[in-house]
């Protein structure tokens, strides 16, 4: 591919070495979440959401249980505006939830931005101006000095005018495009900033890190904020905040390195919204350490509801591969997965196991309000026995017989294969129950009676043609009297060589279902019947006339 030529590496990499990231495996604790949906994800949508559509949003974003909230540029538009103040001339903001506003570090702006913010219970004013070398040399063509007394200025002025207004307000600052910013001038026009608001631990300043444009591998962005996080001043009253952006589609990633190079807060949005490739994926990020048995503090439990809400909202679409939210993300076709994933099932369930280790499922889908009959295992011409036992098993209480399960996998891939289509678990009941329990009957048998006697004695009435013949024979048991009465019969020879049966629900009315195998002359290879009733010896007669009928409808054949 051509044109890889014009392009050369556009960050910075710390003037000391940063790596003591590497040496951690794991995110012990949640961090800071703050969305940025209703302004960095709003300003993106094709079409910005009405003033009622981001109250309902706003709402949606209290109940999941985010506590700082982005709501806008308020001095950008009439609209932004107006939706801070209905938030708080409607009293919807409660008390343990701060919305943050963003403004430029530009003295008529953040006037204006002041002037929506008056009486919000809990502010964040967030304060940006890009110190970029691209930015400095091409638009503001400024000097590295000018640039940083840019952000003074912006400081002063927030503190000044925080004074005036109702609320307590709280500052953040970020020095936009970091990534194209020599490291340690960022952190000089950090630390020049915080020398103006002197944060105190009960007034703490946020410093937020923004990947305006993602550029840099992972690795680097988490080297470029372990030296921010060294080289802060007042560090301990200072909360060290994290935005990026999915530019390389390592959002995530970055992220996640970031907060173990010591950072304290993510911005966001649900499902990554935001210009170009989006923003960091709040939802991945919290249920990533979900997966890790860390509680993300945020309630992702009902995701699709939160999905659909989310997609009416903004008119996005949300992949059906999205992590953790997405239509297929726990749904296994191949037929090794489904085998893994059902034995994996069974093996928690037999073990009682506290902590989640099914093969191919990261988490346990109800945790998302998934179900694991309609949702983990779907059946098409690539499943195989596992998966097709599995799903008769959830969804309609059938245990399949082991030596069963190669045959019923291999009909049930048949007819997907031959249709191009998935299967749902209707269709495969109707398809099981076609070809084992209603049979195409040359006889069936309406009526049996017992003695015993040597044995048993059965008398078997065997109807075909409408015409009905009782016939006496003497077994082992009642089902093989019958069978003998069969083979007698018809002077057919076959042999029962497999019976299994079990109860399809746990009440008093349960109906039995019973699988019989028989085999015909020399040849192993079983035939199989079912049957079902609330009486256990008429489903295993069920079964039998199931499989002898299909033997001579083979025959016929």
């Amino acid at each position: 591919m051509k044109g890889f030529e014009k392009y050369q590496k556009s960050y910075f990499m710390p003037p000391k070495d940063c790596y003591d990231w590497v040496k951690k495996d794991a995110i012990s604790k949640a961090p800071i979440w703050c969305s940025v949906d209703l302004r960095d994800g709003n300003q993106a949508l094709i079409e910005p959401m009405s003033l009622e559509q981001k109250v309902e949003f706003f709402k949606m974003l209290i109940k999941i249980g985010f506590k700082e909230i982005e709501v806008g540029f308020p001095a950008a538009s009439e609209t932004e505006y107006t939706f801070l103040r209905t938030l708080i001339e409607r009293k919807l903001i409660p008390d343990d939830v701060t919305v943050q506003v963003l403004t430029q570090a530009r003295e008529h702006i953040i006037r204006k931005t002041f002037e929506a913010v008056d009486g919000a219970p809990n502010a964040v004013v967030h304060v940006y101006n890009s110190t970029s070398v691209a930015q400095r040399e091409q638009v503001f063509r400024k000097s590295k000095k000018e640039i940083k007394q840019i952000a003074v200025d912006g400081a002063k002025l927030l503190k000044e005018l925080a004074e005036e207004v109702k609320g307590n307000i709280r500052f953040e600052y970020s020095p936009e495009s970091f990534h194209g910013t020599e490291v340690d001038y960022a952190v000089e026009v950090c630390n020049a900033v915080l020398d103006v608001w002197q944060p105190k631990e009960d007034a703490k300043a946020i410093i937020n890190i923004p990947s305006t444009v993602e550029n840099a591998m992972p690795h680097v962005f988490a080297s470029q904020v372990e030296y921010v996080h060294k080289h802060l001043n007042y560090r301990e009253n200072v909360v060290l905040s994290l935005h990026p952006h999915n530019d390389r589609g390592t959002g995530v990633a970055a992220a996640e390195l970031g907060i173990l190079a010591g950072a304290d807060r993510l911005e966001g949005t649900l499902f990554g919204n935001g210009e170009r490739t989006g923003n960091l994926d709040l939802v991945i990020t919290a249920m990533n350490l979900h997966s890790h048995g860390v509680d993300s503090k945020l309630d992702f439990s009902n995701m699709q509801e939160i999905a659909n809400m989310y997609e009416e909202l903004t008119d996005m679409q949300i992949s059906k591969r999205q992590p953790y939210a997405g239509e297929l993300v726990f749904t296994a076709f191949s037929g090794s997965h489904q085998d893994a994933i059902s034995k994996g099932m069974s093996y928690r369930e037999d073990n009682k196991s506290p902590y989640w280790t099914v093969p191919y499922l990261p988490i346990d889908p109800k945790d998302v309000g998934r179900t694991y009959d309609s949702d983990v295992i779907r059946i098409n011409s690539q499943s195989g026995k596992g998966g097709v036992a599995y799903v008769l098993k959830q969804n309609f209480g059938i245990v399949l017989p082991d030596k069963m399960r190669e045959e019923v996998g291999y009909l049930m891939k048949g007819v997907s294969d031959h249709a191009h289509a998935e299967l749902s678990p209707d269709d495969m009941l109707k398809i099981f129950r076609k070809n084992y329990s209603m049979v195409k009957h040359r006889f069936d048998i309406p009526e049996c009676h017992f003695k015993q006697e040597n044995g048993i004695i059965a008398s078997v009435t065997i109807r075909e043609n409408n015409k009905t013949t009782v016939v006496e024979a003497h077994g082992n048991g009642r089902l093989n009297a019958v069978n003998n009465a069969i083979r007698k019969h018809f002077g057919c020879v076959h042999h029962l060589a497999e019976y299994e049966e079990h109860s399809l629900s746990r009440n008093s009315n349960a109906i039995a279902i019973c699988y019989v195998g028989i085999t015909t002359g020399d040849d192993d290879k079983l035939t199989w019947g079912v049957g079902t009733d609330e009486d256990i010896i008429k489903a295993s007669i069920y079964a039998l006339v199931n499989a002898v009928n299909k033997t001579m409808m083979q025959d016929a054949k």
